[in-house]
């Protein structure tokens, strides 16, 4: 019998927290640890799922990992394989990522089309044509990626799509590449300037990081660094919402205020009372009070962010009036408007756009998690909802969130994981 959970809703969350390490961070890091020979150190990679798979993935070309809680080791001396198997691959998205290192390293890196959320359409070609253009050879082999190269040499390369992955992919090649390498309409996401800043500790030389014009002057090789990773802007967010959904106070103490603007100031619209305290950037929302809907778009970096679109749209099945979201990122990021539906929530799936007519009470039922985003959606619905909600599909949640019931429960949330009649903490 899988795991679940169960919620009791109707009770405000309360109190204070700090979110865990980035999860799409922590997995570039990793990635990019591929690059040198030297041992890597990083710590405040976050306790999930995904993590495990990532080491997986890197244990099997070659590396030495170790994860001790919150710190990661890894040890990459020789790549004693440029094919990682298509299980592990097919398991996770970001483990496409060892296409750039082992491409730099080695002249040839193979790799299956990944896995990862079923959230649309998201296509390679981004990463491929930026492999092309830095002098590799791709040929497709039954399912698998081939890329080849004598040597990679710097060039400019515009991105038809600003994809974080593919920016991050063609990165990692560039830093061992001969020459300077210019992305043109790259990905401006905080991770990427976070993965970008590490590389450079291990003494590439980057600049521009952190907006869509990158600039990347290769070096011969990369040496060892011990890495922090940035706290995690999309479970800041998860956990805001929850407290504005449940008509609650939530701070979380280490929220990085500054890559959430798009939030915080839909927030505001919505009537929310949002406060910033402290150095560490500390973020508090109060919703005591009616809140209204918005419309909102959900687009690439600094806009909205597609990864709270699902868990705004669980919050907006709360405020008064009708709100829109529109998604411009993924093809089908609106699977969990089915299970908002089995809560009660009114919302109509226009494909790109979602409609919620809010203000309605929601009620508990059996409810899926079909991913990690709406996974943390139907876990928001539950706990505003009146009565019980049934959870399955958690695995999906245990790759994004780490110590989720935990922290809920800290917060006030009546949240317990059961396995066969067993509870788990």
């Amino acid at each position: 019998m899988d795991e679940y959970l169960l919620v009791n809703g109707g009770h405000p969350l309360k109190g204070e927290l700090m979110v865990s390490g980035s999860k799409n961070g922590g997995l570039y890091t990793i990635a990019a640890a591929l690059l040198t020979p030297d041992p890597v150190v990083i710590h405040n990679i976050p306790e999930i799922a995904d993590v495990s798979e990532m080491a997986a993935v890197c244990r099997s070309i070659g590396s030495h990992v170790e994860i001790d809680g919150n710190t990661l080791q890894i040890h990459t001396p020789s790549i004693l394989s440029n094919s990682p198997p298509t299980d592990l691959v097919t398991a996770l998205r970001a483990s496409f990522l060892v296409m750039g290192p082992l491409l730099a390293r080695t002249g040839e890196a193979i790799c299956a089309s990944p896995g990862g959320d079923v959230i649309g359409m998201r296509p390679l070609d981004v990463h491929l044509a930026g492999f092309r253009a830095l002098g590799a050879e791709i040929t497709q082999e039954e399912s698998s990626w081939v890329a080849k190269a004598k040597s990679l040499k710097g060039n400019r390369i515009f991105l038809d799509y600003p994809s974080v992955l593919g920016t991050v992919n063609v990165m990692f090649a560039a830093t061992l590449a001969d020459g300077t390498t210019t992305i043109i309409n790259a990905a401006a996401e905080p991770e990427v300037a976070m993965v970008a800043e590490m590389l450079n500790q291990m003494g590439a030389n980057i600049n521009g990081h952190g907006s869509s014009l990158i600039n990347i002057t290769g070096v011969k090789e990369l040496h060892g660094v011990e890495f922090e990773v940035k706290p995690d802007r999309i479970e800041t967010g998860t956990y805001l919402l929850a407290g504005v959904a449940t008509r609650g106070d939530v701070s979380v103490i280490n929220g990085q205020p500054n890559e959430l603007d798009s939030l915080l100031s839909k927030l505001d619209e919505m009537g929310v009372k949002v406060e910033i305290f402290s150095s560490k950037g500390g973020i508090k929302v109060s919703a005591q009070n009616a809140f209204q809907g918005v419309a909102l778009q959900a687009v690439p970096y600094p806009g909205f962010p597609t990864d709270l679109h699902a868990p705004m749209a669980a919050t907006l099945t709360q405020a008064i009036g009708v709100s829109t979201i529109h998604e411009r990122v993924f093809d089908n990021r609106t699977a969990y408007v089915s299970q908002l539906r089995q809560l009660g929530a009114k919302i109509i799936d226009g494909g790109q756009t979602v409609i919620i007519d809010g203000g309605v009470p929601l009620t508990g039922t059996t409810v899926r998690a079909l991913d990690i985003r709406a996974g943390a959606s139907v876990v928001i619905g539950g706990l505003a909802a009146t009565g019980t909600t049934k959870i399955l599909g958690i695995e999906h949640l245990d790759r994004g969130y780490a110590h989720l019931t935990k922290r809920l429960v800290d917060l006030g949330a009546d949240v317990k994981r059961y396995k066969e009649n067993i509870t788990k903490d």
